[in-house]
């Protein structure tokens, strides 16, 4: 039978679509207005929005990778593509925090006067643009680490711009040149913070890790349940994509014939119950001895 491709994320073109524009266009104006206006903050958060424009491009080419079918060459196709991404993005935010981090240092070694009003002005219309992109990756951030990596970015950066709104009016208020480089570094704080979490889920899914949510004991307390099967070896549970998850076994049951009823029951419930879409049960008998090469019971 023919396997159907990885689907999901086509549904999100439109987000990322909309989502890099509106960026893109705000990295513009944050970046020119931080400059003229002196603000290390606004210039450090264009920079880090503009990492975000990357990672959001690198999602959704990885959501499109995943789509296209498998080949002789790939048997699983491009699916892995979006656990690469989410793995990349997560690296390149490290990566600008770290600069981020520099650049604050020495501003506080040497601070120079910042235009309260312009970040002001500039930092609130970020939270506005910034919320407005989170909220289309919202729905998916649960079921999808591609699509979640896309949404802790853009939320992140709602709550950044926030603090840099807080910044302005300070310095606009009480003339304290310091905030502005606090801000900065609240930039890192909150967007490591939020980035931690993808980066170690990331690296589980690059190195096969079980998926979060997936429970090996109840996958095994489910197996022995059936009154036919005598025992299974080999059970391998791994990500195959940012929403897909594979599993597969070996069945030693007490009857000779295969039921292929049996079979689509077991790759049912694993679907229903674990959201283990993909499957592959090999099942052995126990009327005999059994050779199998991967049985290490």
């Amino acid at each position: 039978m023919k396997e159907k491709p990885h689907a999901h994320p086509i549904r999100y073109n439109r987000s990322f679509a909309l989502g890099v524009i509106l960026n893109l266009a705000f990295v513009g104006i944050e970046a020119v207005y931080g400059v003229l206006a002196g603000s290390l903050a606004l210039v450090a958060d264009a920079g880090h929005n503009l990492s975000d424009v990357v990672s959001l491009l690198l999602a959704w080419g990885a959501a499109a990778l995943a789509t296209k079918n498998r080949s002789k060459k790939r048997t699983y196709g491009f699916r892995k593509a979006t656990v690469l991404a989410s793995l990349a993005s997560a690296i390149l935010l490290l990566a600008a925090l770290g600069i981020i981090t520099w650049e604050a240092v020495g501003r506080f070694l040497d601070p120079k006067p910042a235009t309260g009003m312009t970040v002001i002005v500039v930092a609130g219309i970020g939270v506005v643009i910034n919320t407005l992109t989170a909220m289309l990756f919202f729905k998916g951030r649960k079921d999808d680490l591609n699509v979640r990596g896309a949404y802790l970015h853009m939320a992140a950066d709602a709550g950044v711009s926030l603090g840099v709104v807080v910044a302005g009016v300070l310095i606009m208020i009480k003339g304290w040149l310091w905030v502005d480089p606090v801000a900065s570094l609240m930039v890192v704080a909150v967007v490591f913070v939020a980035t931690w979490g993808l980066l170690r889920n990331s690296l589980g899914y690059a190195m096969d890790a079980v998926p979060e949510g997936i429970d090996i004991p109840e996958i095994e307390r489910y197996l022995e349940s059936h009154d036919r099967v005598v025992g299974f070896h080999d059970l391998h549970v791994w990500p195959l994509s940012t929403t897909e998850t594979a599993l597969t076994v070996h069945l030693l049951v007490d009857y000779v014939s295969v039921d292929n009823g049996f079979l689509a029951k077991i790759q049912h419930d694993l679907q229903r119950d674990f959201r283990i879409s993909h499957a592959t049960i090999q099942v052995e008998t126990s009327k005999g001895e059994n050779n199998c090469r991967l049985d290490d019971e």
